[in-house]
């Protein structure tokens, strides 16, 4: 599925019930704590069919974690190794940031060099910060090309286990490097303590990162509310089961979906306010905008207004959905201002850049400013509106091999006629099914 996609208008109100993949940052984060375990841990409807799930799957393979899927469950038993992993290996994660980030720290316990590499975009996605960090604990790590990007060598402790012990860390790229030391902090002999100066890089991850830390049996965990201190440590947990949750940023386009068209209605099944997923509350930034939102034990529902309102917000606690509310503010009757985007410069593509060229081939043009330390852009609709005419020119939006910004770009359609999705399967990083089930909630009634 590679040539361009065309997105159907929709013209009347539709009603969607909508349950998304298991989320990807859940399930990267209880593959790699059932991978350290020393047992069998079972995963309930985790993340499986995606391109970043399969990588990681192979990568744990190739460093001898076994890995069973029950289709009748929709389960995956995961058999740990007690935090030794098998080495000299290779292993290429492609683009898939997570699994790049935690697989590094994760080699540190294995019993011979691991050599972490991927494609040309993720040879261009930043580690270095989380190699300082790692060489802090006496992990050798040899940088094979470019400092500071993959592909790298990390060598295994020197002792049968690492020591761990307290660092300061300043403000990071992203947290993902400090989820990486927390998620193996309990195999370590002292435990890892972290003092965080500066801006904290999307503090909800690390959040949800505790929070999954404790679900599954990690007793060793204290921290401040606002995060500036943490520290987790053993014992190991025994293996576990964990259900994982409905991913929260694969719904937002659903929500967005209805937001946009006057009286559609999307029901996101599992979607709980209370969720680890920080991306469950994005409906709150739709319900500023004009929408209905409900939220109950069955998941969240959304409602489109008559008038979407343009929108203030700072979205440094989810910003995997800032392309989801910037395709939404296209159509809101004035500016909208999207604040605490600097983490988007180094995800699968600049995102920032590829919004401001994409949305001004619909007329809107993006303002990118600074925000103190901090990015964020202005979306500006065209005098009049976006011109949703039904003769209006054909236009190819480009998706840079980022599942972010296909499903994102999509929601233009909706309104829009006449668009199309450049490499629409670039989806399968994390949504394959996604194309299908956007146009079954978008075209029922």
């Amino acid at each position: 599925m590679t040539d361009a996609r065309p997105i159907a208008t929709v013209s009347s109100p539709f009603d969607a019930d909508v349950t998304t993949p298991g989320s990807k940052s859940l399930t990267n984060r209880a593959l790699m704590l059932g991978a350290m375990c020393d047992g069998k841990s079972l995963l309930s409807r985790p993340l499986l069919d995606a391109e970043d799930a399969r990588r990681m799957r192979r990568a744990l393979d190739q460093m001898g974690v076994a890995t069973e899927y029950f289709a009748a469950t929709d389960s995956l038993v995961v058999t740990g190794r007690g935090g030794r992993f098998k080495g000299d290996v290779e292993v290429n994660l492609h683009n898939a940031g997570t699994a790049t980030r935690f697989l590094t720290a994760a080699a540190c316990f294995a019993d011979g060099p691991v050599v972490i590499d991927g494609n040309p975009r993720m040879r261009e996605r930043p580690i270095g910060q989380l190699l300082r960090l790692l060489r802090a604990y006496e992990i050798r790590i040899d940088e094979l090309e470019g400092e500071g990007f993959v592909p790298i060598r990390v060598h295994p402790t020197p002792k049968s286990r690492l020591t761990g012990g307290s660092l300061v860390v300043p403000t990071t790229l992203s947290s993902q490097y400090i989820s990486a030391l927390l998620l193996i902090a309990p195999w370590t002999e002292q435990g890892i303590a972290l003092r965080l100066d500066g801006d904290i890089t999307s503090p909800s991850y690390i959040e949800m990162t505790l929070r999954l830390l404790s679900t599954i049996g990690v007793t060793s965990i204290e921290y401040e509310p606002d995060l500036r201190t943490m520290y987790v440590g053993p014992p190991a947990p025994p293996p576990f089961n964990y259900d994982v949750e409905p991913d929260a940023s694969g719904a937002t386009y659903f929500q967005a979906a209805a937001a946009v068209i006057p009286g559609a209605r999307a029901l996101t099944r599992g979607i709980t306010f209370n969720a680890l997923q920080h991306d469950a509350r994005f409906p709150m930034l739709l319900r500023q905008m004009g929408a209905e939102v409900t939220y109950d034990d069955t998941g969240v529902v959304v409602t489109g207004p008559e008038r979407i309102e343009a929108i203030d917000s700072d979205l440094s606690l989810m910003p995997d959905t800032a392309m989801t509310l910037a395709a939404v503010a296209c159509f809101a009757d004035g500016v909208s201002t999207i604040r605490g985007l600097r983490t988007l410069r180094v995800k699968e593509t600049d995102r920032i850049e590829a919004l401001r060229v994409e949305l001004d081939r619909i007329g809107v043009r993006v303002e990118v400013f600074a925000d103190g330390e901090d990015e964020a852009i202005r979306v500006i609709p065209p005098d009049g509106g976006v011109d949703c005419g039904a003769d209006v020119p054909e236009v190819a939006l480009d998706t840079y091999d980022d599942h972010r910004m296909a499903m994102s770009l999509a929601i233009v359609g909706l309104r829009r006629p006449n668009v199309l999705i450049n490499d629409p399967s670039c989806v399968n990083k994390t949504y394959p099914g996604f194309w299908d089930d956007f146009v079954t909630a978008t075209s029922g009634s």
